[in-house]
């Protein structure tokens, strides 16, 4: 066997560039890039300084032979050929893994089917004994790369990928690979950073990657240093006499790298179900004293600007899949980039992000962007100097202090003079204030809108009582959401922008938009609530959407209503049937109310306000009766409040009761597995009025309504009953640029 080999090492994508340096720094020769890989020469020594030390690699494969290959029996032959006795006992445990296609091989399976037999052939014994398959935990793991009709053959050092520390146990929802975490680090500068023994912190840190990766990396702790079972653990040609000296040499670096002062590394993490499990991973990875985690928001992570400290804050926030996640993420971003504005001045930054118009959003410049893949999702990583003239803000400085600043080099610390006061003591200077990044023209534009109804609303709303109103309504057809306030709190929904909207457009306006709501309407970004609204098919916008379980109690006409702004797409509460529940608290006094398809009881709760004999609410889900039950509960209604679970055209068949007042708002499609067919108001409108008509007693009136766009109403109808429509009177002025939101109409036995 000859003392050197040629190598290849495989990397995520686009890692090649910074592995192929770290590569040659650990020794390997002739260093060339491939797609997610890299290969060079080496001796043995420097094969194995490899598997200890590269912090990128996923593995290093020896190359055993290279072979021109035409087909599948020029594969069987040229692996044959190996003398496999040099390699593996005959009674050993083999594993194949095969890339590439070709030459008559368009199989994976097949090809590594055909490599396994010609090694099994080559080592079969006389008396039978041949090599196993081990897919786990195999002697030796065979590699062959088939390339433009070359057959590349390798032995896989690694075993198991590089990137498995040993060290992560648990993780989190969406992690990120080790050794993508550590090719960050170094893309980010952080072992600059850390000789100059700077800080980190990572206000997202998950179960603690970016840290261990940092801390391994300060503390000179071969990443791979604790893993006990290579790919060359059982292979006849590994030199353990050299492998021990690497290692020993390895441990003593660690030994020394350990017994410096530590590092300040600090993770923060919102998710309390992750903070263990992080904690767990540090022990692991043997870096409790040096790292610590904590769990709290974006908002809460302070570095320590009173000891002089600098470092680098690194983070890998979440991204949306889709335009509507990735919208409810923009808050997170513009948090951390508050954070980092006013708490990590004169620091470094990266944010490595699959969502990079997010990022642009944070309010401060990168100064230089660079293409990941995390998997097969492409990423930016953006650096960041976190100095005042990178910022993108509305802040407002003194004249004095743009000159000063205009004056200091940003880079040095340099003291401005001190100006002194009559008594001799110094004059502090004014605080620098830096406030929320500066709204785009688009933005500002939205945010004079809201600005605007809210201040045209404000009398009536204040007159009314009213604490949830709509404040915005696709008023400006390039942003199209609904914005509604619900005490203090905002819940949007966006609509679907049409497909003739370039979605990069439709997106941005969106985003700006968000932006402006918070500061328009002086409500905490937490409190904005974001939703995407799409034609839904059957009760989907019934659906459980998240499971917060958070509920807020809200007052309309003197009665209190809870209400969910996270876990369903609509609330509990429709606002534009506001005047419609107010009529039927003025109308209800000693009557006997029915509420079909009620929902969450909020016109019965009114019902029973304005002093109703009884009421009687039907709906087929359990889940919004029992919220009707706690509506009816927070106002003290629970006698005399009746609420049925039902399907209503079948309760109404059934009933032979008498009722007052009765309120319809069916939905406008329904196939609920709870129910016998499928409900459509258009077609089943006659038979459902009918039913109810023949429960309401004499000089009692029927109300019906729903939100169907393209509804009409049956004319036979106005030939049996009184007919009335009434959609002007229940449309109320936060409703009133969309005066087909829904209509209603009066209905009455004719005299």
């Amino acid at each position: 066997m000859s003392d050197r080999y040629e190598l290849f090492l495989t990397c995520p994508k686009g890692l090649e560039g910074l592995l192929a340096e770290e590569a040659t720094a650990l020794g390997l020769e002739d260093t060339r890039e491939h797609t997610s890989a890299i290969r060079g020469s080496a001796d043995m020594e420097t094969a194995y300084r490899l598997c200890l030390w590269s912090r990128l690699a996923n593995r290093v494969l020896l190359v055993l032979k290279r072979f021109p290959m035409k087909d599948a029996e020029d594969l069987y032959h040229g692996v044959l050929d190996v003398e496999w006795h040099d390699h593996l006992e005959s009674d050993g445990t083999i594993a194949v893994e095969f890339s590439g296609h070709g030459s008559g091989i368009d199989n994976t399976h097949f090809g590594a089917l055909k490599v396994k037999d010609a090694i099994v052939d080559k080592l079969r014994t006389p008396d039978g004994e041949r090599p196993s398959v081990d897919k786990i935990n195999p002697d030796l793991r065979v590699h062959l790369r088939l390339d433009r009709g070359e057959a590349i053959l390798s032995l896989d050092l690694s075993g198991h990928s590089l990137h498995q520390r040993g060290y992560r146990l648990q993780q989190g929802a969406a992690p990120l690979k080790e050794n993508l975490a550590a090719a960050i680090l170094v893309r980010a500068g952080w072992p600059r950073i850390a000789a100059e023994g700077g800080a980190l912190a990572d206000p997202m840190c998950g179960v603690g990657t970016f840290l261990v990766e940092a801390g391994l990396i300060a503390a000179d702790i071969a990443p791979n240093i604790k893993r006990e079972r290579w790919g060359f653990s059982a292979w006849l040609g590994h030199v353990p006499a050299l492998w021990r000296k690497l290692h020993d040499e390895a441990l003593a670096r660690a030994e020394a790298g350990l017994a410096k002062p530590p590092l300040w590394i600090r993770g923060y993490e919102a998710d309390p179900r992750l903070i263990q499990p992080a904690r767990n991973n540090i022990e692991r990875a043997g870096l409790s004293d040096w790292i610590k985690v904590y769990q709290g928001e974006v908002a809460t992570f302070e570095p320590r600007p009173d000891q002089n400290q600098k470092g680098l804050v690194i983070c890998n926030p979440p991204y949306g899949e889709r335009l509507g996640d990735e919208a409810s993420l923009l808050y997170l971003y513009q948090n951390l980039g508050e954070r980092l504005r006013q708490s990590c001045l004169n620091w470094e930054a990266a944010v490595f992000t699959g969502a990079p118009d997010l990022g642009k959003r944070m309010g401060i410049r990168s100064h230089k962007q660079y293409s990941f893949w995390n998997g097969a999702l492409p990423c930016k990583l953006l650096l960041i100097k976190v100095l005042p003239d990178q910022f993108v803000t509305g802040e407002r400085r003194t004249p004095e202090q743009r000159q000063i600043e205009r004056e200091t080099p940003v880079e040095a610390e340099v003291e401005v003079e001190k100006k002194f006061n009559k008594n001799g003591n110094p004059i502090k200077p004014a605080p620098v204030v830096v406030e929320q990044a500066r709204l785009s023209e688009g933005g500002q534009m939205f945010a004079n809108r809201l600005q605007k109804n809210l201040k045209l609303m404000g009398k009536w709303v204040r007159r009314e009582g009213i604490d949830c109103y709509r404040v915005y309504d696709a008023d400006m057809p390039e942003y199209s959401m609904a914005i509604d306030l619900y005490h203090d709190w905002v819940h949007v929904q966006e609509y679907a922008a049409p497909k003739s909207i370039d979605p990069e457009k439709a997106s941005a306006r969106l985003f700006d938009a968000l932006a402006a709501i918070p500061q328009a309407l002086n409500i905490d970004k937490s409190r904005v609530v974001i939703k995407r609204r799409e034609r839904q098919s059957g009760t989907r916008q019934y659906e459980r959407q998240s499971a917060q379980g958070q509920f807020l109690e809200v007052s309309e006409g003197g009665v209190k209503l809870l209400v969910n702004l996270t876990d369903y797409l609509d609330t509990g509460l429709f606002l534009d049937h506001r005047p419609m529940r107010m009529r039927i608290q003025r109308e209800a006094a000693g009557k006997r109310f029915l509420n079909l398809f009620a929902y969450t009881a909020t016109a019965s709760v009114h019902a029973a306000k304005g002093g109703a004999r009884s009421t009687t609410s039907v709906d087929l889900s359990r889940t919004y009766l029992d919220w009707a039950r706690r509506n009816l509960s927070l106002n003290g209604f629970s006698d005399k409040n009746r609420l049925e679970q039902s399907d209503v055209t079948v309760w109404l068949q059934a009933c032979r009761e008498e009722y007052d007042l009765i309120f319809i708002d069916p939905p406008t499609f329904s196939n609920s597995k709870r129910m016998e067919g499928v409900f459509d108001v258009q077609r089943d409108q006659v038979e459902l009025i009918d039913l109810a008509m023949a429960r309401l007693a004499p000089g009692g009136v029927l109300y019906f309504s729903n939100n169907f766009r393209k509804f009409v109403l049956d004319e036979n109808l106005g030939q049996r009953y009184a007919v009335e429509e009434i959609t002007a009177q229940t449309i109320d002025q936060d409703f009133a640029r969309n005066s087909k939101i829904h209509r209603a109409w009066k209905i009455t036995a004719r005299a």
